[in-house]
């Protein structure tokens, strides 16, 4: 999917969320005083990490509806919470790298001010990437639910045994698995925990859904990629202990014997904005350390 021309809805009010790190707090300062001097409005929201499951959503401070663009000042991890807390709602997001790898947050602190010109005159296109939901079902209902831009993980904890849970794709059975956990990622969260467990790296507009098993018992247990359309359903097994559900390595969830966790593809996707001056293969190399 090629990246999109902007829309043409002028930028009036700007939302800023803000790692909690002193780099970025003094970073939005500058920018929030520097937007006000140019007439916008701004409001500012810091990532609150949401550990109850189901979410407490009292916890999350929507944004105002008439935002027009948000500016993520923080790392990649800021970014997802943003995406998960305010993806749905279509507006352009703009990371600005103050952490560490930024796969995500593509501009840097030095490249600001004159990519947020270019973005505040109409100049920036925009990028769309898929989302996954993830629904437990406990006791034959729905108990909790997330949206996710990484990765759904289900992995045991610190001392537990190995896992034995089934995987069916689309009411279909693939195969049981005997593992330490599994990976559901998207095309832009295939560089995070999927490709440190041996997954694919996807190229993330490429709308599909990898599976990753996290140290399989049995090692024909392969990595797998799905069609975007597909609706992943893992089950655990009666004597499973100690299982957890990550929402992007941020947001977990107790899991029971014989839940249920059923993962497809979010009906929203988010937008982001790109930086002119890199490509996806630019960061590759670099992360990476690719020659």
């Amino acid at each position: 999917m090629s990246p999109t021309p902007a829309r043409n809805r002028p930028i009036g009010r700007v939302a800023l969320v803000v790692k909690n790190s002193t780099a970025a707090a003094n970073a939005a300062a500058d920018l929030e005083n520097h937007l006000r001097q140019k007439g916008l409005d701004v409001v500012v929201d810091e990532p609150q990490v949401d550990e109850t499951c189901p979410p407490d959503r009292s916890r999350v401070h929507p944004l105002p509806s008439e935002v027009d663009l948000v500016v993520v000042l923080g790392g990649d991890g800021t970014l997802l919470y943003a995406a998960r807390t305010f993806g749905r709602q279509g507006i352009p997001l703009l990371g600005v790298n103050l952490g560490g790898l930024g796969f995500l947050t593509e501009t840097s602190l030095e490249n600001l001010y004159p990519m947020l010109e270019k973005v505040l005159a109409g100049d920036f296109v925009t990028e769309s990437r898929m989302m996954l939901a993830a629904e437990v079902h406990r006791n034959g209902r729905p108990v909790t639910h997330h949206h996710v831009l990484n990765d759904v993980v289900i992995n045991k904890g610190a001392l537990a045994r190995i896992l034995t849970f089934s995987v069916k794709v689309d009411d279909t059975n693939l195969t049981w698995y005997r593992a330490d956990g599994l990976i559901l990622s998207t095309p832009t969260g295939s560089t995070a925990y999927n490709l440190a467990a041996g997954g694919p790296i996807v190229y993330p507009t490429h709308e599909s859904i990898a599976l990753t098993p996290i140290c399989p018992f049995t090692l024909s247990n392969r990595p797998l990629i799905l069609p975007q359309t597909a609706v992943i359903e893992i089950g655990l097994e009666p004597g499973a202990t100690d299982a957890l559900l990550t929402s992007d390595g941020q947001v977990s969830c107790p899991l029971l014997p014989e839940d249920r966790v059923v993962i497809r593809r979010a009906e929203h996707s988010i937008v982001l904005i790109k930086n002119p001056y890199k490509n996806y293969f630019d960061i590759l190399r670099t992360k990476l350390g690719w020659g």
